[in-house]
């Protein structure tokens, strides 16, 4: 019986539940694990929960939105003129400016 199991209430967490999920759906929810810098299990319940899941500004955060970014210009020079962005990219975008957008204003050049 080890402290670990037991979450920031102090409640036993003894239960496991898991689920299936394609490639692509996996994908999706490690870039969005990765940009909130929660752990992938804190994530989940959160999600799961309808519970807020804010995203605290640190280096592992900042690491993952410079990665995130970096691949997104590279899709967008890869995409040729007349061609359409495809959904997964669209989402990831939407994701990078919530969590842009969330910390624009903590403060930061008196905003």
């Amino acid at each position: 019986m080890s402290a670990k199991n037991r979450d920031n209430k102090n409640r036993w967490r003894n239960i496991t539940v898991g689920f299936r999920v394609s490639p692509e759906e996996n994908e999706r929810i490690n870039k969005a694990v990765a940009l909130s810098g929660l752990p992938k299990q804190e994530y989940c319940y959160r999600r799961c929960l309808n519970q807020d899941v804010v995203v605290q500004g640190n280096p592992r955060v900042y690491k993952a939105l410079k990665t995130e970014l970096a691949s997104v210009l590279a899709e967008l020079q890869r995409i040729e003129a007349g061609n359409s962005v495809n959904d997964e990219l669209l989402n990831v975008i939407e994701l990078i400016a919530v969590i842009l957008g969330g910390m624009k204003g903590d403060g930061e050049n008196g905003e």
